[in-house]
């Protein structure tokens, strides 16, 4: 696909008229619609939600794959990557959050209007502290008690998983993007959360009077002592080393990274999956 060198994206009145050519099958048409569809930035979730026409199904598929190309120049330029890797990570949540909040803009399909990730977090943390939470224990009630966050268990290997923002507003996800959730929410509220990088299934672990629990947030936030859960026969050595450590935000980057890749090449995408393991590559 070519397109004019610096050529201005459509004007409102012009997008109306492109979303109405989505599905022409004329090949003259759906190149220029999708020419100047590229121009858009990769998003047009804000300017949708203001139409009153909706898109059906089809119409949204196609969109969805014609501003594919705009995010992955926007997911490569805005990838920073510290010096030293996903190692200089150690204690850098900052930069972690912002890695995560690029991720979830390229995993964004740009058309379902949503919060931003870093409002979505501060919007949680908000609504925590008004009904008073004021634990690490109250927090893991608050978001998977009810029905605020539970697992995505019909799409376990949906890549939308990893896209924390829409895990938030669609109010499920996979283990690692539930405990991600818990662990920013908590910071936000100064409470220790820790990641447990457990092989097949993430957790967290808090702690109450000096106690350390595991928090199993895929299973509605189910507490388990950890002392109990090392003694248990079912783990051998590997599982209960994995168990007592705590995650630093490289190690969890790197795996969610590696989620992404997965699912993506599941889902087809091959062309997103191998520029999801170049990042990750950059990180190592």
């Amino acid at each position: 696909m070519t397109t004019a060198i610096n050529a201005a994206p459509p004007l409102p009145e012009e997008l109306g008229a492109l979303l109405r050519l989505l599905d022409d099958e004329t090949a003259e048409v759906r190149t220029r619609v999708t020419e100047r569809l590229a121009l858009c930035g990769g998003d047009l979730s804000e300017w949708l939600a203001t139409q009153p026409r909706t898109l059906n199904q089809q119409e949204r598929a196609l969109l969805a794959e014609i501003l594919r190309p705009a995010r992955r120049e926007i997911l490569v330029r805005d990838w920073i990557v510290p010096s030293g890797g996903a190692a200089a990570l150690q204690e850098d949540w900052e930069s972690f959050e912002a890695l995560l909040r690029t991720l979830s803009d390229f995993l964004h399909d740009g058309i379902s209007l949503r919060q931003p990730l870093s409002d979505a977090l501060d919007l949680l943390a908000e609504e925590a502290s008004d009904v008073g939470v004021t634990s690490a224990n109250e927090l893991r009630a608050f978001l998977f008690d009810g029905a605020r966050l539970v697992s995505n268990r019909e799409k376990y290997n949906d890549p939308r998983n990893s896209d924390l923002a829409w895990s938030i507003a669609e109010g499920h996800s996979n283990p690692l993007g539930l405990c991600l959730i818990f662990m920013l929410v908590g910071r936000r509220l100064d409470f220790e959360i820790e990641g447990i990088n457990f092989p097949g299934h993430f957790m967290c672990r808090i702690f109450e009077d000096g106690y350390p629990l595991i928090v199993d947030c895929f299973e509605n936030g189910e507490l388990h002592l950890q002392s109990e859960l090392l003694e248990s026969p079912q783990l051998n050595r590997t599982q209960r080393s994995f168990l007592s450590q705590s995650a630093a935000p490289g190690a969890i980057l790197l795996r969610l990274l590696g989620n992404v890749q997965q699912a993506l090449e599941k889902a087809g995408r091959t062309t997103d999956a191998r520029l999801v393991n170049e990042l990750f590559v950059t990180l190592r």
